[in-house]
């Protein structure tokens, strides 16, 4: 039994990055990794489109498809021939993959898109974003793919900080407050990004044998610190990096966060309309409670250092300014 994003997961083979817990109580996503759902043999009539990528792989394949079958079932198809299949009420999810892969492979999936939209199914909206905790609060880290997310997380990492989620940020509603679900303790950081960070692409390692991307163990807390949910209390939105003399800087707050973080919400391409609904909803709530700045990073990745001193800067006033808002004692 494992436990991330808020879910009980049950696996039939162990799954690399995630931490064994027994005392999860029921599970509730069944993953089944060991063999293909019985019915697998039986798909291709009654299909129902759902999703081309725009992009292609080196193979001329759309990157990913997703269809849906006569019940419901949701069939996640990459272009290198990994499969998933995820029950409609997000369950339970069957993984195929071709033999020159490994359980590890499939993983990089499973723990990305697919539990991403299993948490959609199941009400629950995430952010494309990186967290950070400090105290019992956390800010988030937003932007596309290379934005720097995950690379400006481990920069924090090293300084002591506990990161919370890397690329899928899931937020839940609790007590009136939005709260963060610890995602799992990995960071995933392409070579370019170790080097800066660790002085060695080998410095950290593969997180498959058939994958370049390298891993950075981030598991600071066991047992019960793995379910502990941390309040959001910011949002850094990564632009683009500039060569400026003043970048890195941290920006006033964004004219339409809404529109923002809607382009940055995760697996957003298969939203039915109540799924949209649920997320316009919750970015509505959050940019009424938490602060969204823009971000410029300097386009030298040796200047990380000086941009997470320029996010702590400002995480620390709008912390100051919480404070003194709600007449808590410094």
């Amino acid at each position: 039994m494992y436990r991330c994003f808020g879910l009980t997961l049950s696996s039939d083979v162990p799954i690399g990055g995630l931490s064994a817990d027994s005392e999860t109580g029921e599970p509730d996503v069944l993953v089944h990794l060991a063999s293909p759902p019985p019915w697998k043999e039986a798909c291709g009539s009654h299909l129902q489109p759902r999703y081309v990528s725009p992009t292609l792989s080196e193979n001329g394949l759309p990157t990913l498809s997703v269809v849906t079958l006569d019940d419901g079932t949701f069939w996640f198809r990459y272009a290198d021939d990994t499969q998933f299949f995820v029950e409609p009420r997000g369950r339970e999810v069957w993984a195929t993959w071709p033999e020159r892969f490994t359980v590890d492979d499939a993983a990089t999936y499973l723990l990305g898109p697919v539990l991403g939209f299993v948490l959609r199914l199941r009400g629950v909206t995430s952010l494309h974003a990186s967290a950070v905790r400090v105290g019992d609060r956390a800010f988030a880290i937003v932007g596309p793919a290379g934005a720097g997310k995950s690379t400006t997380a481990a920069a924090f990492a090293q300084r002591g900080y506990q990161v919370l989620a890397d690329d899928v940020l899931s937020i839940v509603d609790d007590g009136g407050y939005l709260r963060i679900l610890r995602a799992f303790p990995r960071l995933r950081l392409w070579p370019e990004s170790v080097s800066i960070l660790f002085g060695s692409p080998d410095a950290l390692p593969r997180l498959t044998p058939t994958w370049d991307k390298r891993y950075m163990d981030v598991a600071t807390e066991r047992r019960g610190g793995l379910h502990r949910r941390s309040r959001l209390a910011a949002v850094y939105v990564l632009s683009n990096r500039s060569n400026s003399l003043v970048a890195p800087f941290v920006g006033p707050a964004i004219t339409n966060p809404v529109i923002e973080l809607s382009a940055n919400t995760y697996v957003n391409y298969l939203l039915d309309g109540p799924m949209r609904a649920r997320e316009f909803n919750l970015l509505c709530r959050l940019v009424e409670q938490v602060p969204v700045r823009s971000v410029v990073a300097h386009a030298d990745g040796n200047r990380i250092p000086a941009l997470c001193d320029a996010i702590m800067r400002d995480f620390n006033a709008i912390e100051d300014a919480d404070a003194v808002a709600n007449n808590v004692p410094a």
